[in-house]
């Protein structure tokens, strides 16, 4: 996925006995290939540029609140019948190993009698291996309609829903080694990220799953029965991907857990410390403030070795403690 550029239309029309691709079409191919039998799959990269668009919805009959969504790259994903089209705004969803985060395209389907148009904000999809198939002559999706190119096109975008997800579970096992190694602020807020970024990618599946169950119902005559199992098989795979975010996103709130549950054993361990040293300095404290009283009448000051005595009774006690601390299993 790129910046974007100046649109660019390229024009795929099968049936199962020929083939054409034409990858630097114009707006006469469109109109040529708009009612000719077969499918028609017409491909637009960029979506800046609001005169061609208006041709193409010109061509194609499309509503101007259709073309305004085209353009709005920033809409909810969403389905709507026109009755000669439907139209599908999806988001194709992509892991960025450079920063850790979701890149989300978003792409418009239009679904007519005979033609599928779609709409990108710029170069670069999943849909190669789409592509192929079709130049195999005894494919499947060279022998159906354009229904089921729509539903192999929103079968590629939830397949590769299942990538990004996988992406995140791979970042988030690096982040429980970390976690056991050595948990830190900057530890914490990378998990911050990706629970973002979790509830990010639900917000853009979530409503792929109603698009999915309507088109399953045969609701427009665009859908022709032998299409619906495709449809419901893809709406299958789409429960699947959220129960995939949902462990995911279990996932990262016990990364969450983990961390506060470490940083609490650190803090622990660092009073296990301090109470052991402050324990042994108890006695030894009041061994010191014992004979730093000021009272003639003690006879261990005058001995030749009452300091040294002191010192090395100190010492046993502060040794013993530790011994008796060790065996108990306390340090």
């Amino acid at each position: 996925m790129s910046e974007n550029k100046a649109s660019v239309l390229s024009i795929i029309h099968y049936d199962k006995d020929s083939l054409l691709i034409k990858p630097d079409a114009g707006m006469e191919d469109c109109k040529e290939y708009k009612d000719k039998a077969g499918v028609t799959w017409i491909n637009v990269d960029g979506v800046k540029d609001l005169e061609l668009l208006q041709s193409i919805g010109s061509i194609f009959g499309l509503h101007a609140l259709t073309i305004q969504d085209i353009t709005n790259t920033g809409h909810r994903v969403k389905h709507e019948d026109f009755g000669h089209y439907l139209l599908l705004i999806l988001k194709m969803l992509e892991f960025s190993h450079a920063d850790k985060s979701i890149l989300a395209e978003q792409l418009s389907i239009i679904l007519g009698k005979n033609y599928v148009v779609t709409f990108q904000e710029s170069p670069g999809d999943f849909f190669g291996p789409l592509r192929d198939e079709i130049k195999i002559a005894d494919s499947v999706v060279r022998k159906m309609g354009p229904d089921f190119l729509a539903c192999r096109i929103m079968d590629i975008i939830v397949d590769n829903y299942f990538n990004t997800v996988e992406a995140f579970g791979e970042q988030i096992e690096d982040k429980e080694d970390e976690l056991v190694a050595n948990p830190t602020r900057d530890t914490l807020n990378s998990i911050q990220g990706i629970k973002k970024n979790m509830m990010h990618l639900r917000q853009y599946v979530w409503p792929v799953r109603e698009i999915l169950s309507d088109l399953g119902k045969k609701e427009s005559p665009l859908i022709k029965t032998e299409t619906v199992a495709y449809f419901r098989d893809v709406y299958d795979r789409i429960f699947e991907a959220m129960d995939l975010i949902e462990n995911t996103r279990d996932m990262v709130s016990s990364l969450i857990d983990i961390y506060l549950s470490s940083m609490s054993n650190k803090t622990n361990e660092v009073m296990k410390v301090l109470t052991v040293v402050a324990t042994i300095f108890i006695p030894l404290t009041f061994i010191v403030g014992l004979y730093g009283m000021n009272f003639k009448n003690m006879p261990e000051l005058e001995s030749e070795w009452g300091y040294p005595s002191i010192l090395a009774f100190m010492l046993a006690v502060a040794v013993g403690m530790l011994i008796y601390f060790r065996r108990k299993k306390w340090i």
